[in-house]
């Protein structure tokens, strides 16, 4: 078990700190591709294609916390990189595949909120019917909104064809996005299919959280860094364990603050996922421990499109009294601590402020869930 001690709470801030100086040169950058991106996309291909680009780079310039990018970054520096102006690019495409995953995603568990606006197929209905296009808007928004994702997915992989660095390191991060990608698409399989089974237990939620965030998200933009940064195969395959414990745990708290949290914390409604009967740890352990009569009423929950606040209210309640909230919070913990342990079976093999910042981004993991 991590303790949340002073000193964990220090690296936390210290995390904070430079991920919010990774964000802010990112965020930059992708303010200059999107008036770029926007301008040629009328010139070449007129209005239609240009009201779709706006629709991704709204979802894209909505920020987050930019993480994905920030530990592209990060992999880079730790491993001694110094092109600045190379990674930066490679993080913007790292950010823009993550603008095109949160779209699909939206677009799969039917959300209708984004970071405190509308999902990108929303806009797009709501487009259609302000301009009185035909009757049917929700196909229109859905469809559109796939093409602006897909477009925007393709221009990333673009971006990262061209970065200026060697060729061999630039067809490796490929490969690896790539290969990342196929895998994000299985877990994404796996957690659509787990909420329409009869059962689903612990080792399937595992699976998604290793297949789904674990690769997509922390394994992938380290790795893609590193390549870049020209490191050894050692150096490379040294921080898997790292990252698949810390990406679970990430996800663990992520559900957590999806349901627990306010909107704003999680970037879209925290009734979302009980909506689309997601199946995370919370909910598999409270349908095994509940009381039946609660656990009949989260069964008849999970997937009702039509849940009110007072049902949410008492699925939450649920949740808590049966120790599922609890149980997460201990689960996400247990993968934290062996993420710091797989740190330290490498001491100093990576730069030092590379290394604090993988720690601080494990204590800032947990704080999530206080």
């Amino acid at each position: 078990m991590v303790n949340a001690t002073a000193e964990n709470e220090t690296e936390s801030a210290v995390f904070q700190t430079k991920l919010e100086e990774y964000k802010k040169v990112i965020d930059a950058d992708i303010a200059e591709y999107v008036e770029e991106i926007k301008d040629s996309t009328l010139r070449e291909f007129g209005l239609h294609s240009r009201i779709a680009a706006d629709v991704y780079c709204s979802i894209l310039q909505r920020g987050g916390k930019r993480l994905r990018g920030s530990l592209l970054m990060a992999g880079y520096e730790m491993c001694g990189g110094k092109n600045l102006s190379m990674i930066i690019k490679a993080a913007r495409a790292i950010e823009m595949i993550h603008a095109y995953i949160l779209i699909v995603d939206d677009f799969q568990d039917r959300s209708q909120v984004r970071r405190r606006g509308p999902t990108a197929h929303v806009m797009l209905a709501e487009y259609h019917q302000r301009h009185n296009l035909g009757q049917d808007s929700k196909h229109f928004g859905e469809a559109i909104a796939m093409n602006a994702a897909l477009a925007g997915n393709h221009d990333a992989l673009i971006v990262l064809g061209k970065l200026e660095v060697d060729e061999k390191l630039r067809l490796k991060a490929l490969e690896v996005v790539n290969h990342s990608m196929l895998v994000t698409a299985h877990g994404q399989t796996h957690d659509i299919f787990n909420e329409v089974v009869a059962s689903v237990d612990e080792q399937e939620v595992e699976h998604v959280l290793e297949w789904k965030t674990a690769h997509y998200s922390f394994l992938n933009p380290l790795h893609v860094g590193m390549i870049l940064a020209g490191a050894d195969q050692h150096t490379i395959t040294s921080v898997v364990d790292y990252a698949m414990q810390a990406g679970m745990a990430f996800q663990i708290t992520d559900d957590m603050v999806g349901v627990f949290g306010e909107e704003f914390e999680s970037g879209k409604s925290p009734m979302d996922d009980m909506k689309e009967g997601k199946r995370t740890l919370l909910t598999v352990y409270a349908l095994e421990h509940a009381a039946p009569a609660d656990k009949n009423f989260l069964i008849q929950m999970l997937g009702n499109h039509n849940l009110t606040q007072s049902e949410f209210k008492r699925c939450k309640d649920i949740l808590i009294e049966a120790g599922a909230l609890n149980y997460a919070r201990k689960r996400a913990e247990a993968h934290i601590s062996q993420a710091l342990k797989a740190l330290d079976k490498h001491p100093g093999r990576w730069s030092q402020e590379g290394e604090q910042f993988l720690r601080g981004l494990c204590h800032y993991i947990l704080i999530r869930t206080s």
